[in-house]
């Protein structure tokens, strides 16, 4: 006899008092009244609507920042790689996001080649569906772009997936050469879709690999020796001018290097619709961690890679400017024992990706701390930005009366040191190990209901629904 679904437990009136309200637009002493999963009301703390308020649970924010969830818009949760898969699933993954104060990711689908678009995409529902503590939409992976996928993608944007990935490296596993790069852009021109870009020269980058292992290099710091910035702008760049011949606009996913984040300004200084996401590794760590001995420089091993220190200056200026809009975290993690040792004696056998889903919204925090971005800056870059990108917003990525009931209750002077005994992170080591950062996400709400309780996780498998998707809010 099988078990029946448990049903959602309802959350019921809530009132936030105390806090300080701070979203994208707006700083403000302002309580919050949420019923039945939604925001209903703010006003003032002290006034006379808010006295007035009654609920069955009051939460006290005072000496707190009130933020709406983070909106995570690039993850790879249970993500197939290099002969493995990520170390974090769908359950694992969500309740680590929570812990971080982030209440929607937005994963990527994968089309295996010769296969549908709705194959791969029934196979990430299966992965995800009453596993997510948090909700969740999901980017769609296109590797094979054909007359039938092309059709495909007009159907899947009309059910809320709006979102495509290409990839100009990896050639033989995602690649996409530009001719099917441009009819995809074209299609998405026309259906509403948003291009998503791996814009690297893998076709060049190849190349430099195998003369790397020639030579004798097989040590991880040659994975960021041989993916060099100018592949990275090279590709940026002509990524750019396919959107431009095909009308479409472009989003260009973990830009690390200061001579892409140029192509995106140069193209932005004309007008045209296109946008850059950057993610907390390349803001934050850099060649340095590549090069550790001992083989520990493989934990650091991504694409785009880690950069120069000297690039995170113009990531952190593109951010103030507008350049670059969105902060994700492409979470990728896999395991130093078994995974990324895979690569020993050979650098392009190493598992490319890093865990991140918990930290970014404490590491855009201490990058407030440290002058980088204002507070509300941060909100824009990892929640309200991410959301209009993706079509969520105003569900998603604010406080507002209408707004799902994602709400972050930050303590802002809190101290905590960053490292592997204390993330909830399927993986067996921290990028930030030892990393001494101001702020804390103190209690998490999922539309209403508790999912973080005073550093007290009591969310559950299954309450996260899947979202889907309107069309990018930043083209009108």
């Amino acid at each position: 006899m099988s078990t029946p679904p448990a049903q959602p437990r309802s959350p019921g009136r809530t009132v936030i008092r105390g806090g300080l309200v701070i979203t994208a637009s707006d700083e403000m002493h302002a309580d919050l009244l949420i019923e039945q999963g939604k925001i209903v009301a703010l006003a003032a703390h002290g006034s006379d609507v808010a006295a007035g308020w009654s609920a069955e649970r009051e939460l006290d924010a005072t000496d707190k920042y009130v933020l709406p969830g983070g909106v995570d818009a690039h993850t790879h949760m249970d993500f197939p790689f290099g002969g493995t898969f990520s170390s974090d699933d769908f359950e694992t993954g969500t309740r680590a996001a929570a812990w971080g104060g982030t209440t929607t990711i937005v994963d990527f689908a994968v089309q295996s080649r010769g296969h549908a678009l709705r194959e791969g995409l029934d196979a990430w529902h299966a992965k995800a569906d009453a596993r997510c503590a948090i909700d969740y939409g999901f980017h769609m992976i296109l590797s094979d772009v054909n007359d039938g996928t092309l059709k495909e993608m007009d159907l899947l944007v009309e059910e809320g997936v709006s979102s495509f990935k290409l990839f100009m490296a990896y050639p033989g596993v995602f690649y996409s050469d530009d001719g099917r790069i441009l009819r995809a852009m074209q299609r998405s021109a026309g259906n509403g879709g948003l291009v998503m870009m791996h814009a690297e020269n893998g076709i060049a980058i190849d190349v430099l690999v195998e003369q790397a292992l020639e030579a004798g290099r097989s040590d991880p710091r040659y994975h960021g020796e041989v993916r060099r910035t100018l592949l990275e702008a090279e590709a940026t760049h002509r990524a750019i001018q396919l959107a431009r011949v095909a009308g479409a606009p472009l989003y260009v996913v973990h830009v690390s290097a200061e001579e892409a984040v140029a192509e995106l300004a140069g193209a932005r200084d004309k007008g045209l619709p296109v946008f850059g996401e950057t993610c907390p590794q390349y803001l934050f760590l850099s060649t340095d961690n590549l090069a550790e001995p001992d083989f520990e420089g493989a934990k650091y091993v991504c694409s785009t890679p880690l950069r120069p220190k000297e690039h995170q200056e113009s990531l952190w200026r593109g951010l103030r400017t507008n350049d670059l809009q969105v902060v994700s975290t492409d979470h990728c993690p896999f395991c130093f024992n078994g995974q990324k040792e895979l690569g020993r004696g050979d650098f392009s056998k190493i598992p490319n990706g890093m865990p991140g889903v918990e930290h970014r919204m404490d590491l855009l925090h201490q990058a407030v701390v440290e002058g980088h971005i204002t507070r509300r800056r941060w909100i824009e870059i990892a929640c309200a930005t991410p959301a209009r990108m993706f079509g969520l917003y105003p569900k998603k990525g604010t406080l507002a009366p209408g707004a799902d009931a994602d709400v972050v209750l930050y303590d802002p002077k809190a101290e905590q040191t960053l490292s592997v005994d204390t993330h909830h992170m399927n993986v067996d080591y921290s990028a930030y190990e030892g990393k001494r950062i101001t702020g804390r996400v103190d209690t998490v709400l999922s539309r209403g209901e508790l999912v973080l309780d005073g550093r007290q996780y009591v969310g559950r498998a299954g309450h996260g629904q899947y979202v889907p998707r309107g069309t990018c809010q930043l083209l009108d």
